[in-house]
C-alpha cells in the first residue's frame, strides 16, 4: 500500500490537490479491499469510519483514483459502475454470471495474444482493453438456468 499511497501523493501534487483526511480514509479502504466495488458500497463502508464523508466525495475520489492509474472503472453491462486495483495487478478478463452475477477473473495468455495479432492485422497499437464474457456458472446450470 506504501507505493500506491506515494503514487497517489504525487497525482494529488501534480494537479494541485490536497491531501485530506477523508481521502486518506477512502484510500486505505479501497486498498484494503480485493474486489469488484461500487462507488455505494465504498461509501457504506467509509461512512461506518466517518459519517461526515459524502456520497459525492466517494464518487470523486474514485475518479482521482483511476486518473492516477491505481483504479480501473469496470461496466459488467447491468448499469452499476465497479472499481478494482490497476495498480501491481496483473491485467485480466471477466467471466459474468447473466443469473447471479458472479464474477470470475481469468488471466489466459492465449487471449492476449489473440488480441495483440488482430490489433496488428488492423494496424492497431494496442493501449487498453476490456473482455467480458458473459454466460451461466455451474451453479446456476445446475439449478435450471
Amino acid at each position: 500500500m506504501r507505493a500506491e499511497k506515494e503514487i497517489f501523493g504525487k497525482y494529488l501534487s501534480r494537479h494541485n490537490l490536497r491531501d485530506t483526511p477523508q481521502r486518506e480514509l477512502i484510500l486505505d479502504t479501497f486498498l484494503k479491499r480485493e474486489e469488484h466495488i461500487s462507488a455505494e458500497d465504498l461509501y457504506d463502508i467509509v461512512k461506518k469510519r466517518d459519517p461526515s464523508i459524502g456520497q459525492a466525495t466517494v464518487y470523486r475520489m474514485l475518479k482521482l483514483l483511476a486518473e492516477a492509474g491505481l483504479a480501473r472503472e469496470l461496466d459488467f453491462g447491468d448499469c452499476i459502475k465497479r472499481y478494482e486495483h490497476n495498480y501491481n495487478h496483473p491485467h485480466h478478463d471477466h467471466l459474468i454470471c447473466r443469473k447471479c452475477e458472479k464474477t470470475v477473473e481469468v488471466v489466459e495468455p492465449q487471449i492476449e495474444d489473440l488480441q495483440k495479432r488482430v490489433a496488428e492485422k488492423y494496424g492497431f497499437k494496442l493501449t487498453d482493453h476490456s473482455l467480458y464474457l458473459y454466460g451461466y456458472c455451474a451453479n446456476c446450470r445446475k439449478r435450471g438456468n
